[in-house]
């Protein structure tokens, strides 16, 4: 399986839950996360999309390190499971 396929995944089960999977570019900021994950009651979750087998770079890390530390959800995701588990905690912010 392909990241581009695990990606295509995450926006669909995005959008059934409701939500919006915006591709994130923040030209000036290389390794920010690929996806922004936007769901009713505003929650907002960051995604970074890798291929099976393979983990974020040192400074993909330190990018989710400093969007978590302003209290965002971030994580990342290398298989349609991941994406299933990520999308899972969706349902723990709405009881927040």
């Amino acid at each position: 399986m392909r990241e581009r396929e695990i990606e295509k995944y995450l926006v669909k089960r995005v959008k059934e839950l409701g939500g919006m999977a915006y591709k994130f570019v923040s030209p000036g900021n290389d390794g920010v996360p690929d996806r922004l994950l936007l769901f009713p009651g505003g929650r907002i979750m960051f995604v970074e999309l890798k291929a099976p087998g393979t983990i974020p770079t040192r400074l993909q890390q330190m990018q989710m390190e400093f969007i978590r530390s302003l209290g965002f959800d971030v994580d990342w995701a290398s298989s349609k499971a991941d994406v299933d588990v990520l999308l899972r905690r969706y349902d723990e912010m709405k009881l927040r």
